[in-house]
């Protein structure tokens, strides 16, 4: 993204009037914030970018975006202050692939110390000789919960994904789940919590439809 289309992020979408409503999206410069704002406005969500940790009050809820390295993307997000205001949040928290790995306790890569509000691991996938790291593209995900997250989204919808590193499946936490070389969980869900490992804001239909639906929550 080069520095024209950051400034325009940054100054182009203000609070949503009198406070509360529509989404913060966590800036922490470890996340492709053009993409999603694009789908946002696309479907005409009300946003804003959360900042500082007065932020939050200004927003029903929260995404954590994230591309690249989780150990990175976590020292990033250290470096903000904001660690101790997210894992106090009790307002509905999306992240979003590398987001979603923040969320987890543990991750291969790096050998890094995450948030640990879903204490399951980010695990690297293993190469064979048909399936090549990373997953890259279109792969189905299968609903495993019912949650308002997926609501009107088929199960075996195809969803966009780019990543090497997945969160291990557990039952407990997995809320939808794909297979690439093995079984992971392509969405998670605890309490206020989600987090999904594709790329919503490039999965098309059933990906705008995912954004709505967290709009709604």
């Amino acid at each position: 993204m080069d520095s024209n289309q950051e400034n325009k992020i940054s100054t182009s979408q203000a609070p949503p009037l009198g406070g509360g409503g529509g989404i913060g999206i966590i800036r922490y410069g470890a996340g492709n914030i053009f993409s999603l704002t694009a789908a946002l406005d696309r479907l005409g969500i009300p946003y804003g970018m959360i900042n500082k940790a007065e932020d939050f009050d200004l927003y029903d809820r929260y995404i954590i975006p994230g591309v690249g390295h989780a150990g990175t993307a976590m020292r990033k997000l250290e470096q903000t202050g904001l660690v101790p205001t997210i894992k106090a949040l009790n307002k509905p928290t999306l992240g979003i692939c590398v987001g979603m790995q923040l969320l987890t306790s543990y991750s291969e890569e790096g050998d890094s110390d995450l948030l640990n509000i879903f204490p399951i691991k980010t695990l690297k996938f293993k190469e064979s000789s048909t399936l090549k790291v990373p997953h890259t593209g279109w792969n189905q995900v299968f609903p495993e919960k019912e949650n308002p997250l997926f609501k009107n989204i088929p199960s075996g919808s195809h969803f966009y994904f780019v990543h090497s590193y997945f969160i291990e499946y557990d039952k407990d936490y997995t809320l939808s789940a794909a297979n690439y070389n093995n079984e992971f969980s392509a969405s998670i869900w605890h309490d206020n919590f989600y987090g999904v490992q594709f790329h919503p804001e490039k999965s098309g239909v059933h990906g705008e439809t995912l954004l709505t639906n967290f709009s709604k929550i």
